[in-house]
């Protein structure tokens, strides 16, 4: 049976026309007419959070299965971690579900992460849930996969939000939203052939996204492998040794007061501002610095390396990035909860010091530097200048700089291809359901 497009719903969507009856859904379907054969349900011909039988002929040891919504995987759409609970406990106050019923997920974000499953393998064929989940199911005219696979599609859960009820964090899905949404349905048989296919195309792209995601995490441990074979090796051994506050000057930086959009106000970089050991300059403070001298002393220069000094967690502690003079040739300063290394250049190459301290070596020194105070961590800064440093010849520093960033210049385009990749197959997904709703499977 085909369908054409209404006039438009009361919320401003499109209503969908269904022989000579409009639906009660005000929800735009993506498919305007159907293969041969195909017809148009309202997913509330299921059964829409049936309701539990009012009682159960069950013993006093009897156990039934229970799923939190944690136990549902996001991505593969399988129920990870199941619960096997006594029956007494979750008898009153949870979702009732029976073999093969649709869980879909009504509150953000789980509804949005993907946390639909179908009910399988349930002790004695029933089980319970949070309060969290639809449950919708299906007649015997729709297999429980055709569902599933339906209410996985971006646009189905995207559409899903705009019916949201509630405050804010505790948003639900409404029933008749579920209800009122039409989806194409073909003959049985059709169903369960498709629904075959896409169950073989999926677990091909899972296959291939658990491999990619394998390289891309071989790729990001590149950097660090390269750093740990020259900071590592036999040649290395043979390298003076200093202390790191005898190469450099270290200083801490400044606050200042609240911005008033006075020539005094300067962008201070913090260290939200050091990522992934670079220097990220976008949401930068503004701040008001009314002595010129500090300001002259706190400027950053190319070649200064900047270093997390208190942070609420150890994993951000001690992280350092080169700070580089951007094009525009402002002036950049930095707070009191990070610190400069100004490198004496006789001594030691910048780009030198920055890739040891991004060493394994250096990052595991590190967490014997610091102290909690009341849940911010310090970096112990005396400790952290004592500590001993690598520093060989100039000419050998600049070779092993420039060897250094060519692979990891390297590193970081093997990464950005896999990422591409990666994106292309978490793609697919939505992809081959479009395609299946369409009858082209």
């Amino acid at each position: 049976m085909k369908s054409r497009t209404g006039e438009r719903g009361n919320n401003g969507t499109n209503g969908v026309i269904m022989g000579n009856e409009v639906s009660n859904s005000t929800i735009r379907n993506p498919n305007s007419t159907l293969p041969a054969g195909w017809r148009w349900m309202r997913l509330g011909e299921c059964k829409i959070n049936p309701p539990r039988p009012g009682s159960f002929s069950r013993g006093p040891d009897a156990q039934t299965t229970f799923v939190p919504m944690a136990a549902v995987a996001e991505k593969t759409g399988t129920i990870a971690k199941p619960e096997v609970v006594p029956y007494s406990k979750v008898s009153k106050g949870y979702t009732y579900f029976e073999e093969n019923d649709v869980l879909f997920a009504k509150i953000t974000p789980c509804m949005q992460n993907g946390k639909h499953v179908i009910a399988r393998n349930l002790i004695d064929g029933l089980g319970f849930g949070t309060t969290e989940f639809h449950v919708i199911r299906p007649s015997n005219e729709v297999l429980p996969e055709w569902i599933h696979f339906f209410i996985r599609q971006p646009y189905f859960l995207r559409e899903a939000t705009a019916y949201f009820t509630g405050a804010v964090g505790q948003q639900r899905v409404p029933d008749e939203f579920l209800s009122n949404y039409t989806i194409p349905l073909p003959p049985i048989e059709e169903q369960r052939r498709i629904a075959v296919k896409t169950q073989e195309l999926m677990q091909e792209v899972e296959r291939a996204r658990t491999a990619c995601e394998k390289r891309l995490e071989a790729a990001k441990a590149l950097p660090s492998s390269y750093l740990h074979e020259v900071f590592e090796s036999e040649e290395a051994k043979k390298w003076e040794r200093k202390r790191l506050g005898e190469v450099c000057d270290a200083d801490s930086g400044a606050w200042g007061d609240l911005n008033d959009n006075s020539p005094s106000c300067y962008p201070v970089l913090r260290s939200n501002n050091i990522q992934d050991g670079q220097m990220v300059l976008n949401d930068i403070a503004i701040r008001k610095i009314a002595k010129a001298d500090i300001v002259d002393k706190k400027r950053l220069k190319t070649g200064d390396i900047l270093v997390t000094t208190s942070s609420g967690s150890k994993d951000l502690l001690g992280k350092s990035a080169l700070f580089i003079q951007p094009s525009n040739k402002g002036t950049y300063l930095f707070s009191n909860f990070t610190m400069r290394l100004r490198l004496r250049r006789e001594i030691s190459e910048p780009l030198f010091l920055y890739l040891y301290l991004q060493s394994p070596r250096a990052k595991q020194i590190l967490t014997v530097l610091q102290d909690t105070t009341t849940g911010l961590r310090n970096l112990d800064r005396k400790e952290f200048l004592a500590q001993i440093i690598p520093v060989p010849s100039p000419p050998i520093q600049q070779r092993l700089t420039s060897e250094l960033k060519e692979k990891m210049t390297q590193a970081e385009k093997l990464k950005a291809a896999i990422e591409k990749q990666l994106e292309a197959i978490n793609a697919l997904p939505q992809a081959i359901l479009r395609r299946a709703f369409r009858g082209e499977l």
